[in-house]
């Protein structure tokens, strides 16, 4: 089941407001890795931000965005029509049956950023999306994605809340208030309010991630017959200690 704030139409309007390019210093990094490869798989790809600004940097290969919620699509196929967008999942594939599967065997990068990892909830979920991807990669290939370092109990920013302002549509004020609401073992619960100023009342959701450490990561990639080439800790590229507040994984087909 996709999260509120990425299924909801209102929501998914106000989604590049707060991720908007260079939020993060990710977006950069993974840039410079789509633009080095001929066809690249964006995996929860959201409204596309990273597809799209390739394609803005000159890309002119295969861009594919994929993504469960529709909302988020919509956003990015009004953008941009160079690129393929599919509503869909990895295991899954495309939500509107088409006859052929259109990842097997075809990208020279898949990348997961924006922590979207992390909504594999059970080890199951794990085991199907990393065979879909070292599916979905050439023999050369490589899957790049970054998930948080349960180390640095990032979630404790969320306690009692974290309040984010930002400029929403039209110059509208657009506020976000995340709140922790529990925690157990690997998963970690959250609720997100947004409000939009001329909204009557704010609009709900509520979130479960996962924490993997990278002992765990290794071997579900390691079963699915990926070995990781390559591991840092944050988007400069320091390596990754106990309490880095990232796991940012290189992985290869074995």
């Amino acid at each position: 089941m996709v999260d509120r704030h990425f299924s909801h139409p209102d929501l998914a309007e106000l989604y590049d407001h707060f991720s908007h390019w260079r939020v993060c210093p990710q977006d950069d990094f993974y840039l410079d890795l789509v633009m080095g490869a001929g066809s690249v798989l964006d995996v929860g790809c959201g409204t596309g931000k990273l597809q799209r600004v390739a394609r803005e940097h000159g890309h002119t290969g295969r861009l594919v965005g994929l993504d469960p919620a529709r909302a988020m699509l919509e956003v990015g196929r009004r953008d941009r029509s160079d690129i393929e967008w599919i509503q869909g999942d990895l295991v899954r594939g495309p939500y509107d049956e088409r006859e052929s599967d259109p990842f097997e065997g075809g990208f020279d990068l898949i990348v997961m950023s924006g922590h979207a990892f992390q909504v594999f909830l059970t080890d199951q979920e794990v085991r199907d999306n990393l065979a879909a991807i070292r599916r979905a990669l050439t023999d050369q290939g490589r899957f790049v994605f970054e998930t948080r370092n349960p180390g640095a109990r990032g979630w404790r920013a969320w306690d009692p809340e974290r309040v984010r302002v930002v400029q929403g549509p039209d110059g509208r004020e657009a506020r976000c208030t995340h709140r922790l609401q529990e925690v157990e073992g690997e998963l970690v619960t959250f609720t997100s309010d947004y409000h939009l100023q001329g909204w009557a009342e704010p609009l709900v959701s509520r979130s479960t991630l996962r924490f993997l450490d990278a002992e765990r990561l290794d071997v579900f990639l390691g079963e699915a017959g990926l070995r990781v080439s390559a591991r840092y800790g944050y988007w400069d590229r320091t390596p990754l200690t106990a309490t880095s507040p990232e796991i940012i994984t290189f992985a290869r087909p074995i």
